[in-house]
């Protein structure tokens, strides 16, 4: 049997990976140039979120339909379009004289985003050998988790040296031998939809179904959580998804088979992949805003803060791949799960008096956490379907893992504002150092959460196949 991979599909990996990584860098590069873009285009910081919340809801609503859309289109045609618009976004981002424009050019990078994350892990399930699965899908896990931390680090740097502009400058020439290495290398064909039509109904749903769900969360911050704001959009939310599942339950077409969610150990690593991106992406908005804010650092200063994380955590998101590779899921989700609930916890216990320092310190324990259950989640999640179910699922992990980063961002936000509504205080300071502590409480409860669930897999399953 031949293990090796080969360098064609490795630079196809390589390619749509680095136009996935693009999208995201830009995405959480934004986050720190808010202040700048909030005087520069004479909008407020509610509206400018929308740079970031509307870009990964459009992303998730178009993740949700590529497990038609891998079966539908060939690779390369699905590749091509993704990095025109990656491309054409960038330019009217770069020029664009208003909020409105520069919200367009983002939403056509959302597109992209949304279809070359998908495409990159089916090339890898399609591609790659069983035996190497855990190593590439621990780098692609890697080139995801890395993006939303050196985001802030890039756009702190280039906006404090330059504009907020040079951000898109910076990613343009990237693009293009992008898309030159992906024209030669990336091969394969549809498998084909076999008479299933598109279901639009579905892509409605979800689409009502995630912006409601944000729009919810909107009304606590605007609000309060007590207000009949929130309790209507709350009650309105839980009906639409009820309605959504007694539709999909009916339905004789389905935009993603759900019904693999009935494998329980799928549904929980879905679970640990799900939190675990809603705490990366919730921290890289978070941390920033809280050195800037309550540590009067600049823009610089609060992205670089974050890079020593990044990279020690994609050094063990390769040793992780290989550690799931030899040894199966149980050991690197395990070290997974005590490290982010170490981290959350630190950054909980020492909200009152986090420095620089400490939360960079702090960041890299959590981050190294981060990187040994991402990509292991994918991976063993994989495992548990065969055949056109793999598109399902990857489909499936794709949307959730982007909405997870939207959610992620929107909850935590909300939580500040909502502090600041009710404190009775107008002091900025005092309300982002409650407000984001109420933020860490959470995330360390959610991160017992996903450690519980790995203890569950294992002593209900594992040991059973055992």
């Amino acid at each position: 049997m031949n293990d090796s991979v080969s360098t064609r599909v490795k630079l196809s990996i390589l390619a749509v990976g680095l136009l996935s990584f693009t999208g995201i860098l830009i995405e959480t590069s934004m986050n720190v140039t808010f202040p700048t873009l909030t005087q520069t285009l004479n909008v407020s910081l509610g509206t400018v979120q929308w740079l970031t919340t509307g870009y990964l809801l459009l992303t998730t609503i178009v993740m949700s339909t590529t497990a038609y859309v891998l079966k539908k289109f060939d690779p390369l045609k699905i590749f091509l379009f993704a990095a025109s618009l990656c491309l054409i976004g960038s330019i009217v981002c770069m020029v664009a004289p208003d909020f409105p424009i520069l919200m367009g050019g983002r939403l056509l990078q959302a597109v992209s985003t949304g279809l070359s994350t998908p495409l990159m892990f089916s090339l890898i399930f399609e591609e790659v050998p069983s035996s190497k699965l855990g190593l590439y899908t621990g780098l692609a896990g890697v080139v995801i988790s890395l993006a939303p931390a050196l985001g802030p680090t890039y756009g702190g740097i280039v906006n404090r040296m330059w504009t907020w502009r040079e951000i898109f400058v910076g990613v343009i020439p990237l693009i293009i031998i992008l898309f030159i290495i992906g024209w030669f290398s990336i091969r394969g064909k549809a498998r084909g939809t076999h008479g299933i039509s598109f279901d639009y109904l579905s892509v409605a749903g979800l689409a009502i179904i995630f912006s409601m769900i944000l729009f919810t969360f909107d009304q606590a911050g605007a609000h309060g959580w007590n207000s009949s704001q929130f309790m209507m959009w709350l009650v309105g939310s839980i009906l639409v998804v009820l309605l959504f599942a007694w539709y999909n339950k009916k339905s004789s077409r389905q935009l993603i088979d759900f019904s693999i969610l009935k494998l329980p150990v799928l549904r929980l690593r879905l679970f640990s992949y799900f939190s675990l991106q809603f705490i990366n992406i919730g921290l890289s908005f978070v941390l920033p805003i809280f050195a800037q804010t309550a540590l009067h650092l600049n823009s610089a200063q609060a992205g670089l803060m974050l890079l020593p994380g990044s990279l020690f955590g994609a050094v063990f998101g390769l040793l992780a791949g290989h550690l799931y590779d030899k040894k199966g899921a149980t050991l690197p989700l395990l070290i997974s799960g005590v490290l982010i609930t170490l981290g959350s916890g630190l950054f909980w216990i020492k909200s009152n008096s986090l420095t620089l320092m400490s939360i960079t310190l702090i960041y890299i324990v959590l981050r190294i956490g981060f990187n040994f259950g991402f990509g292991t989640s994918l991976s063993d999640g994989s495992m548990q379907v065969q055949g056109t179910k793999k598109s399902d699922q990857n489909s499936l992990f794709s949307m959730m893992q982007q909405y997870a980063g939207s959610l992620g961002t929107n909850v935590l936000s909300v939580v500040i504002s909502a502090v600041a509504l009710t404190s009775g205080t107008k002091n900025t300071v005092l309300n982002t150092i409650a407000g984001a502590k109420i933020d860490f409480i959470i995330l360390t409860i959610l991160s017992l959460l996903v450690l519980a669930s790995v203890i569950y897999v294992r002593l209900r399953y594992e040991k059973k196949d055992n």
